[in-house]
C-alpha cells in the first residue's frame, strides 16, 4: 500500500465519524436547517482561503517543477470550490468579506499556514490531503443509492465528481512523493482529521 493508503486507512474512525456527524447527515437528507449551513459556507470560504496559500507555499517549496505545476493545479481547484461559495452566499445572503473565524476554523487555519510555512513539502501534504480525501469520500458516501433533489443536492453533486476524486489523487500522489511514514506525519495527519470533525460539529452546533 502507498503512503496516503495507510494514512487513510489509520485514520477511519474519524472518516467515519465525520459521515456520521449530523451535520453532515443533514446535508445529505436534506434536512439541515438552512442558518447552520449559511454558518458553513462563511466559515468553509474563510478556510479554503488559507488552503490556497498553503498550496502556494508548498509549490514554492517544491524542488521539482512537476511537483511546483501539480500544486497549482491543486490550487486552481479550491478556487473553483470557492466560486461555488460565492453562489451558495448570495443564496444564502452571506457576506463572505465579513465572516469572523470561529475558534474550530481558525484552529485549522492556523496549524495549516503554520505547517505550510515552518515545515518541508511532505508535511505539507500530510496536513493538506485529509481535507481532499474527506470531502470526496463524503460526496460519494452521501450520493449512494442517488442523489435526492433538495436544497443542498448541488453541495453533494460538487464533492461526488470525479473532478473532486481527481484533485484528491493528485494531492495524494504528492504525499506518496515527498512523505515518509513518520511519527510526525502520522500526528500531521490526525490532527487535520480531527480538525476536520471539529469543523463540521462547530457547524453543527450553531443555535438555529
Amino acid at each position: 500500500m502507498t503512503i496516503s493508503t495507510d494514512l487513510w486507512q489509520f485514520n477511519q474512525d474519524l472518516a467515519q465519524a465525520c459521515l456520521e456527524n449530523p451535520f453532515v447527515q443533514g446535508i445529505g437528507s436534506g434536512s439541515l436547517d438552512r442558518s447552520k449551513f449559511a454558518y458553513y459556507v462563511g466559515q468553509d470560504a474563510f478556510f479554503l482561503e488559507a488552503f490556497a496559500r498553503a498550496y502556494s507555499i508548498a509549490a514554492a517549496k517544491a524542488l521539482d517543477w512537476e511537483g511546483f505545476n501539480t500544486f497549482h493545479t491543486l490550487a486552481g481547484g479550491v478556487l473553483k470550490e470557492l466560486t461555488l461559495h460565492e453562489r451558495y452566499a448570495t443564496e444564502w445572503g452571506v457576506d463572505l468579506r465579513s465572516v469572523e473565524p470561529a475558534m474550530a476554523t481558525r484552529r485549522y487555519t492556523d496549524f495549516l499556514l503554520a505547517t505550510a510555512w515552518g515545515s518541508d513539502v511532505g508535511l505539507i501534504t500530510a496536513a493538506m490531503t485529509p481535507c481532499m480525501r474527506l470531502y470526496a469520500f463524503l460526496g460519494q458516501k452521501l450520493a449512494q443509492g442517488g442523489i435526492l433533489e433538495h436544497q443542498y443536492a448541488d453541495w453533494i453533486r460538487t464533492y461526488n465528481d470525479e473532478e473532486i476524486e481527481k484533485l484528491a489523487q493528485q494531492l495524494e500522489s504528492l504525499t506518496d512523493q515527498y512523505a515518509t511514514l513518520t511519527t510526525s506525519v502520522k500526528s500531521t495527519y490526525r490532527y487535520a482529521m480531527l480538525c476536520e470533525q471539529d469543523f463540521f460539529q462547530a457547524a453543527w452546533d450553531v443555535e438555529s
